[in-house]
């Protein structure tokens, strides 16, 4: 059993780093994508009766144009660039969502609801941070006034045609890359058993009411293979930006969710809360949990840290809240951005008692080759204002006297120099060891502030390291592999182990980790 549990952290590491090359945002897009192409071939072969190839390619056109117009003018109010990217993906949800065709009623709402989806971006917003999830904000309100009789103009409703059989399998391979992209896969799970389970509760009641038979495993297909679950968890529950920021909250949005889907409630008798409507509920739960959006900072300053490495010093202009060892995602608008987008994932380096100074550090990587964002991160000045669109995270210390293993690789030792920063300015006693691997010494970054903790530290380097404190042991330019963080963290069993850093690298610790009291990873694959 270690074995599997092993390997499948390996792999799970491994496949992290290769989504890695792709932004989140980027990434959906692709995928949904992928799930038109294949719902037109099938459409066009005649496994999809509904809707027609023809069907689908009109809405997506009036989706795409009416999203995209409603976005840039918006955009250009405000002075942000334009991000086709959010565009299209608010397009390619709605185009799945909604009932497609060729009628001018249909047409005109399927256009209705994605000016819609687009203003409430805008318009429905809590400091910059949209509150509700865009398609099914507009999907709603056009299934729901599209149900009184004065509105029958608007020839489009919620159909979720995207639930048939024949696209469950592209829906989950492809939401699956999403979701372990993201994290959310326990998310969605979670949301998974729930609305299976109560729509098979629903069934059961239903079949009782009518004296009719009950078939669990035609009514488990039913559930699972026609029903928009699938799509519904893996493409709108897990949108970060209408998420709570730690795990117990997105679990609770998950379970609300799921029953209030898998158990649609009537309305007066006019509508019911499903779907679209239980995902939108479950956004007002996450905004209760997360009252707070985007924070804009004012860049300070800039240094550099180590040959390789860049720390930038931020004052916060308005309430920002974080727990030590949590990331923020900084927004950085320019032109042209590359496939990874215009958004980036940063741990935070100061502690909380630090605000409103904020710090972050990140490595240059590629100098030949630099992402469109490194660049323009790069040329930001000193004055310079930038968005932070949210900060979440449970990468934080447990609860307790649990000794504690940090485990840092290179610019991973972030998120662990704001905890032990929090701890000293607290004064509380934690028992840990940090373990530091950097490729030099030269690259040890924050030795200074890690040294004033007092936290007995071993470092993996090729060479020395000069001046260490007295507390700090070199691990004689050894490699740090699984039998050698055993060697070296000899009580390894009893602590907790919080690791930071490459997925590869925890790829490789993983038959050692798993034998820690218990493991928390905060896996990067670079910007």
């Amino acid at each position: 059993m270690d074995h599997v549990i092993t390997s499948f952290t390996a792999a799970r590491q491994r496949v992290l780093a290769l989504l890695g090359a792709l932004s989140m945002y980027r990434l959906v897009l692709f995928a949904l994508v992928a799930l038109a192409v294949i719902a037109f071939l099938l459409s066009l072969a005649g496994v999809i009766v509904s809707p027609t190839p023809l069907e689908m390619l009109a809405s997506f056109v009036v989706l795409a144009v009416v999203i995209s117009g409603v976005d840039a003018a918006a955009q250009r109010i405000i002075r942000l660039p334009w991000r086709i990217e959010s565009s299209l993906v608010t397009a390619l949800i709605l185009l799945f969502v909604l009932r497609p065709g060729l009628e001018l009623t249909t047409l005109l709402g399927l256009a209705v609801a994605g000016a819609l989806a687009s203003l409430s971006k805008y318009l429905i917003a809590w400091r910059g941070r949209h509150i509700l999830n865009p398609a099914a904000f507009g999907a709603a309100v056009v299934s729901i006034v599209g149900s009184f009789g004065a509105f029958e103009w608007l020839g489009t409703s919620a159909s979720w045609w995207v639930g048939t059989p024949s696209l469950a399998l592209p829906v989950a391979l492809l939401g699956l890359a999403v979701l372990w992209r993201t994290e959310k896969v326990r998310v969605v799970l979670l949301f998974l058993v729930v609305a299976l389970v109560t729509s098979l509760v629903r069934q059961i009641v239903q079949a009782q009411q009518f004296d009719v038979a009950f078939d669990f495993a035609t009514a488990l297909q039913f559930a699972l293979l026609q029903s928009p679950f699938l799509f519904l968890g893996a493409f709108m529950l897990s949108e970060p930006l209408t998420l709570p920021p730690r795990r117990w909250q997105q679990f609770s949005v998950a379970v609300l969710v799921g029953l209030l889907a898998g158990w649609p409630i009537s309305v007066a008798g006019l509508f019911t809360l499903g779907q679209e409507r239980a995902l939108l509920i479950g956004n007002l739960l996450a905004f209760a949990f997360a009252l707070r959006g985007s924070v804009r900072l004012v860049l300070e300053r800039r240094a550099f840290i180590t040959p390789t490495a860049q720390e930038l010093t931020f004052r916060a202009k308005g309430k920002l809240a974080f727990l030590p060892g949590q990331y923020l995602e900084l927004d950085v608008p320019h032109h042209r951005p590359d496939a990874r987008g215009t958004r980036r994932e940063f741990s935070i380096v100061s502690a909380p008692a630090d605000l409103p100074t904020l710090r972050i550090a990140y490595k240059n990587g590629d100098q030949k080759h630099p992402s469109s964002y490194k660049r323009a991160l790069a040329e930001a000045e000193p004055g310079a204002v930038l968005a932070v669109t949210g900060t979440w995270g449970d990468f934080i210390l447990p609860r307790g006297d649990t000794p504690v293993l940090m485990l840092a690789a290179g610019i991973g030792v972030t998120p662990f120099v704001s905890q032990l920063r929090q701890l000293q300015a607290t004064g509380e006693r934690r028992d840990v060891v940090l373990v530091y691997v950097a490729a030099e010494a030269a690259e040890l970054a924050f030795r200074d502030e890690l040294a004033a903790t007092g936290v007995r530290t071993i470092v993996f380097t090729k060479d020395e390291p000069a001046d260490l404190p007295a507390h700090w042991t070199w691990a004689h330019g050894a490699r740090l592999d699984a039998e050698g963080l055993e060697r070296a963290v000899g009580d390894l069993a009893a602590r907790h182990a919080f690791i930071s850093g490459p997925p590869r690298l925890i790829a490789d610790l993983a038959p050692a980790l798993q034998k820690a009291h218990s493991l928390t990873t905060d896996a990067f694959a670079g910007y």
